[in-house]
């Protein structure tokens, strides 16, 4: 059965040339008599697997990326270091120290690499998710002493507000970088399947 409805979702995906997934989906469904959730998850199977390549519609700018589901990345990370950036800053002590610690390792120990390999590497297939934690965790331990550095030669001098506030302005901007990046690719035409 399942290679009968494999064969049959290629050959639908071969007949036009750029047809959609829900279309795809409802005529694979008409054909079998099957439901129409099934069918998408068998679609769905086979682009995980890689027999079967989709590609999507292109956003017509930035805006559109960082508004779409592809974007949510984004503004989650963005949350994730302005929060850290929020209770550092804000929490001095008492029970919510706890919290400050674990926010503030993120916001060390990941955010920077994390911000730098997704500007880096734009359209997320290049690198396992593995490689990219261990890519992420390492280039932080590179860039934030080089930020340290920077740091110690300013008047602001190595202190926790200066170096809070770099760390965050530094990720937020690569984070940018990399959203601008990858609405530009996904943002190149492409044929929907192939």
């Amino acid at each position: 059965m399942d290679k009968d409805l494999h064969s049959l979702i290629r050959a639908a995906a071969s007949r036009g040339r750029c047809t959609t997934v829900n279309q795809l989906v409802e005529v694979v469904s008409r054909e079998t008599g099957l439901p129409r959730s099934w069918v998408a998850y068998e679609v769905y199977l086979m682009w995980k697997r890689g027999e079967l390549n989709i590609e999507h519609e292109p956003l017509e700018n930035a805006v559109m990326f960082l508004a779409s589901v592809d974007g949510v990345w984004y503004w989650v990370t963005l949350a994730i270091t302005l929060a850290s950036l929020t209770v550092v800053m804000l929490v001095k002590g008492g029970p919510l120290m706890p919290i400050r610690y674990l926010l503030g390792a993120v916001s060390v120990l990941f955010m920077p690499g994390y911000s730098i390999v997704e500007a880096l590497y734009p359209r997320g297939d290049e690198l396992a998710p593995l490689e990219r934690l261990a890519l992420s965790i390492g280039l932080s331990l590179a860039v934030v002493p080089l930020v340290g550095l920077i740091l110690n030669y300013t008047p602001w001098g190595i202190r926790l507000i200066p170096i809070v506030v770099s760390n965050t302005a530094l990720t937020i901007a690569l984070l940018t970088v990399a959203a601008l990046r990858k609405a530009r690719y996904a943002s190149t035409p492409r044929d929907c399947f192939t």
